[in-house]
């Protein structure tokens, strides 16, 4: 199941190439190609995940609209940033839960550039509410949040990374077992790919299995916040 080509040495071509003339003029002529091994590909992804993801958890959104959807826009905000490059030389896609656009929740992502392909997931610097609501849920429930680490399918694949404080979070024993989670800012894991893997038949098959490996991990942060998985 799934064994389609998506992406190609063209989408990563094309990116390249993005970088190297980052500007309007260039992209504009070269806009047809843009969407054709870039956008139009990723799209057909997003939308042949969609009842797959859904089989994980029906909270989760793979929505292929070309803009408002899952896929991220290609065009950089520069308004406060000193590099005023207007195009990002790679392409994304988020997949949030539903209530995501509200409120802070986990999610997956995926990640295509040139050398740097990756899949992500979780919460990347959540607010301080919703942050206080997961080290609470990690103090009740240890045992849950233990075993969803490790999971022998997210351990073998997924590494996670993040911000952590220094000192331990206001409120919490610095010796209890857990205190190195505690001391998380974020909450995200993530798994490299090659561009040979995203663009063979079966990445998406791939991908598919890599979320359904965090998937524990995954449903812990979700209820930890208060939502439904």
């Amino acid at each position: 199941m799934g064994h389609a080509l998506y992406f190609s040495p063209d989408t990563f071509g094309f990116l390249g190439e993005l970088r190297a003339n980052n500007n309007r003029d260039w992209f504009l002529a070269n806009r047809a190609r843009y969407e054709s091994v870039v956008r139009d590909p990723f799209l057909q992804f997003i939308a042949d995940l969609a009842p797959r993801l859904e089989r994980i958890s029906p909270h989760l959104v793979a929505d292929p609209r070309p803009s408002g959807g899952s896929f991220i826009r290609i065009f950089r905000d520069t308004r406060f940033s000193k590099d005023k490059s207007p195009y990002k030389w790679h392409a994304a896609a988020h997949f949030r839960h539903v209530k995501g656009k509200d409120i802070h929740a986990p999610g997956f992502y995926l990640h295509l550039e040139p050398r740097q392909v990756f899949a992500a997931n979780g919460l990347w610097h959540p607010d301080p509410p919703t942050l206080a609501r997961i080290r609470e849920a990690i103090v009740a429930s240890p045992a849950r949040w233990e075993r969803a680490l490790s999971n022998k399918p997210f351990k073998s694949q997924w590494t996670l990374e993040g911000e952590k404080l220094k000192r331990p979070p206001a409120g919490y024993d610095p010796s209890h077992p857990l205190i190195e989670d505690l001391k998380r800012k974020d909450f995200i894991s993530s798994l490299p790919f090659t561009e040979a893997q995203a663009c063979a038949d079966d990445f998406l098959d791939r991908f598919v299995d890599s979320c359904q490996a965090a998937s524990p991990f995954i449903q812990f942060l979700t209820r930890a916040v208060g939502l439904e998985w």
